[in-house]
This record gives C-alpha cells, sequence and structure tokens, in this order.
C-alpha cells in the first residue's frame, strides 16, 4: 500500500510538471529561492528573490551571479558555498550577512542543494534564504556581534578598536573574536577591513574624487597598504578600477 502511494504520488508530480512546481515557490511568504548552473549563475529566481533586488522581470537576474547583487566582500562567501554545493555538498540554516532593500545589513538563514539532471550528475543548484525576524530563534544566535557589524558599517572611516566592539557587543575580546570566526569565518579585524574596502569600491565607481581621498575616508592612513588591500581582495588595483569605470563611460557615451 505505501509502495503504491509513493507511485501516485509520483506520477501526479510528473503531471503537474516542472514549470507549474516552480511557480508555486513564488508565493512562498517572504523567502527568496533561486536556481544557478555550475558556473553560479542565476537560471530562475522567484518574485522574493525579484523584489527584494529591486528587479521586476525574470529576464533582468539571468545569467547574473551573486557578484551582481551583492557587496563583493559577501558574494565571494556565497560564491564559495556554490562551489561546495555543486561538487556534492549541503549547505542548511547557514546564518550570513546581507544587504537590506535599504541598503543596510540584516541576518539571513541560507540552505543550499545540488541540482541534479537525469542521469544524477549535477549540473548546478537550488536555494533559499529567509531574513531572519526579531522573534526568529535563529538570530538570537548572532545577536551578541550584530552590534558589533553594525557598529563597524556605521563606523568604517573611523578607527575602530577591538576592544570598542567587544563592548558594545557587552563581551570579551576573545569571546568576540571566537565568535565572528564562527558565524562569519573571519576575525572582527578581517570584517572592517572588508567593508571598508567595499566602501571604497564603491566610491572609485559612483564618484570621481581622487583615490588617496577615498582610501582616507574610509579609514585607511597608508595608501600603500589600502591598495595591496583592495587587489588582495578584488583581485585588480583601485587605479585599474578607476580607468576601467571612465573607459565604460566613454564607450556608453560614445
Amino acid at each position: 500500500m505505501k509502495a503504491h502511494n509513493i507511485s501516485c504520488s509520483v506520477k501526479f508530480l510528473e503531471e503537474i510538471g516542472l514549470q507549474q512546481i516552480i511557480e508555486m515557490l513564488n508565493i512562498l511568504p517572504n523567502t527568496l529561492f533561486w536556481v544557478k548552473d555550475k558556473d553560479s549563475k542565476i537560471i530562475y529566481a522567484n518574485s522574493a528573490f525579484l523584489a527584494h533586488f529591486d528587479y521586476k522581470h525574470l529576464e533582468q537576474v539571468i545569467g547574473l551571479t551573486d557578484i551582481d547583487f551583492s557587496p563583493y566582500f559577501l558574494a565571494r562567501q556565497y560564491l564559495t558555498d556554490d562551489k561546495r554545493v555543486v561538487e556534492g555538498e549541503s549547505i542548511s540554516d547557514r546564518l550570513e550577512l546581507n544587504m537590506l532593500k535599504d541598503g543596510g545589513y540584516g541576518w539571513f538563514s541560507t540552505s543550499k542543494r545540488p541540482l541534479q539532471n537525469q542521469h544524477n550528475e549535477i549540473i548546478g543548484s537550488f536555494g533559499f534564504t529567509q531574513h531572519l525576524n526579531e522573534t526568529s530563534h535563529l538570530l538570537s544566535t548572532v545577536n551578541d556581534i550584530h552590534k558589533a557589524t553594525q557598529y563597524i558599517h556605521n563606523n568604517f572611516s573611523k578607527t575602530i578598536k577591538i576592544t570598542e566592539l567587544a563592548k558594545v557587543s557587552f563581551l570579551s575580546v576573545s569571546a568576540l573574536e571566537r565568535r565572528f570566526k564562527k558565524q562569519l569565518s573571519k576575525t572582527p579585524k578581517q570584517f572592517i577591513n572588508q567593508v571598508r574596502l567595499e566602501n571604497a569600491r564603491k566610491m572609485i565607481l559612483e564618484t570621481n574624487k581622487p583615490i588617496a581621498d577615498i582610501a582616507e575616508a574610509c579609514g585607511f592612513t597608508e595608501h600603500s597598504y589600502f591598495s595591496k588591500q583592495f587587489k588582495s581582495l578584488f583581485a585588480i588595483q583601485p587605479s585599474y578600477l578607476r580607468n576601467q569605470k571612465q573607459l565604460d563611460t566613454k564607450s556608453k557615451q560614445g
């Protein structure tokens, strides 16, 4: 009887068709869903995903990757996770920072799975993510560093001491560092650097300010150190990125 029920269930799902099943995912409340190929390019995204990133049509996001949606220092971690998934690993309820529609940051719970074809070959991945609200039991596990991350985002242009972060988090320095490593896979200093560099990258692309002024405005007192760290994170020198931006602008005008 059980085998018969399973057989009927499979037959029913086959009759529905994949497209209808995917369309059902459009009504998931507050849940972003996506399908990616092996290169982490978007193949499908539900309406919640499109709305979160301020897109109106699916065609606008097909072929894009997380680098097109999120700050580079965050997108790089998402892409690393994608690589693990297409190698066969599953990720469940991973707590991670992501951008909110208002430009701020919030905590999300993300799960990803390998996507297989009819021959059981992995051809991509799919995943879900949800913004954690104040009542979520998962949020309690990151609340102790939430104030620290918000403090960094609000004060990245200033000198930030780890002791200050520990104080606003009501933790010891060692406890703060342990929680950063556990939740974000990086130290507080690394997180500070990445927030500063992402803001510098944004200013290079969106303003005409001298790069030296941008470095200083983002908390870097030594230009050579800034350039070295920038290239390490983005694989390009700040001056080259500015040149690329100027060339792109000229080509669009021409």
